[in-house]
């Protein structure tokens, strides 16, 4: 069989493709990963094939934009660049590589081409979710960050916003656009996307267990919750020598991580230095942009580039991150207390989550200061409720079966 899959995104975006890859390609699959050639590192060592879209430039264009980060433009923002602007080019890339009766598409959840190529040829197409924001619920609402909706919220008031924002913002951001390609193609334009159009697939793949996030039963048609996949190349990228001996010199320290593709962290990170001088704590910060981490740090205190969490977490007491679906579940696999400083898109709505299991505290960006985010640490790493919820959370987590489980539901689309 021939699988293609878009991983449109970052590093979090990106890993969990590449994971059910590598699980595909083992299995005897041709494999094909569609993604930004910022990434052709990652997937060469992967032993995967690279199919380049867009380019490396348009990619730190992107992260570089002060839009990405700021919660009442980023959804906009990110879809015009990521959506909208890859509609064309990405459909072409997966015409030219779809083989009739042999290719599976597992579309990512901001790939709008590959929708539109099951609608015009009849493609087999799987949606692959990571997180559960993305699925809009009538039922029970996901957290939105700035704007007002949320289990908290009557479900009359949220699925009037949820409307009120589809006509306002939706529609001319997205729909207008996506309507006016499908034009060029002899289609139909649709009606409302979410979740009728966007979550039409042969199979829904949700990389998240029932227990992060109840199945809806509002939610798309055939839908399987099968686990987070937590591939992140822990399998084959030990931590650096210098990293294990800083492990094994003290305590294990407090990890500080603000995203992958955050190139705008620098009051995250000065923070975090304060915080580990003022709970005499040792700390790791991570980050590819070294221009962003104070100067002259502290011994007690360490900058990594990238690192396997898979590897690092389960040796540390505790985790800040702004609490992406990817750090997320590796904060739960390594049973660490997590403090999640949320900015935008499914952050929100995975740091409540979190909260709710028991094992994190949220701090938005204005209230993350030395004081705060001291006082949740001191919290997060000495109550005993906090360390039990951690240790059962992460007895759940089976990354190898998550995966198997997701090839197992696409390889069946295959032979449908």
């Amino acid at each position: 069989m021939h699988f293609l899959l878009t991983a449109i995104g970052s590093y979090g975006d990106v890993h969990p493709m590449v994971g059910l890859g590598t699980a595909l390609a083992s299995r005897g699959h041709r494999v094909q990963i569609v993604a930004n050639p910022y990434f052709a590192d990652d997937l060469a060592r992967a032993d995967l094939e690279l199919i380049p879209v867009s380019t490396a430039e348009h990619y730190r264009e992107m992260i570089a934009s002060p839009d990405i980060w700021r919660p009442t433009k980023a959804l906009q923002f990110i879809v015009r660049l990521a959506v909208v602007d890859l509609l064309r080019p990405l459909y072409e890339t997966i015409e030219r590589h779809y083989v009739e009766g042999e290719t599976v598409v597992a579309a990512h959840a901001l790939d709008a081409s590959s929708r539109v190529f099951r609608d015009k040829t009849g493609a087999r197409v799987a949606t692959v979710t990571f997180s559960p924001q993305a699925l809009w619920s009538w039922v029970e609402a996901p957290e939105m960050g700035a704007v007002p909706i949320g289990p908290r919220w009557p479900r009359w008031w949220n699925n009037t916003l949820f409307r009120l924002g589809s006509l306002a913002v939706g529609d001319p951001v997205l729909r207008w656009p996506l309507n006016r390609f499908r034009r060029d193609l002899g289609l139909p334009p649709i009606g409302r996307l979410f979740p009728d159009w966007w979550f039409a697939s042969d199979s829904n793949v949700c990389l998240f267990p029932d227990w992060f996030a109840p199945l809806q039963p509002d939610w798309p048609q055939p839908i399987e919750l099968v686990g987070f996949p937590l591939w992140d190349a822990g399998d084959r990228t030990p931590l650096p020598a210098e990293l294990e001996s800083f492990l094994a010199a003290g305590d294990a320290p407090l990890v500080f991580a603000p995203g992958t593709a955050n190139v705008q962290a620098a009051s995250f990170f000065q923070t975090a230095v304060d915080v580990c001088r003022s709970l005499d704590r040792r700390g790791v910060l991570l980050t590819k942009f070294a221009e962003q981490v104070p100067r002259d740090l502290p011994d007690s205190v360490r900058h990594y580039s990238f690192v396997p969490l898979t590897r690092l977490l389960p040796r540390t007491a505790a985790f800040v991150h702004h609490g992406g679906i990817g750090s997320s579940s590796q904060g739960l696999a390594a049973g660490v207390p997590q403090l999640i400083r949320p900015l935008a898109f499914d952050q929100f709505d995975n740091s409540a989550r979190l909260c709710r299991l028991g094992v994190a505290e949220q701090l938005l960006p204005k209230r993350f200061d030395v004081d705060r985010a001291g006082a949740a640490l001191e919290r997060l790493t000495s109550f005993d409720a906090v360390g039990q919820s951690c240790e059962q959370l992460a007895a759940r987590c089976d990354g190898a079966a998550s995966i198997a489980r997701a090839c197992d539901l696409l390889e069946a689309v295959a032979t449908r």
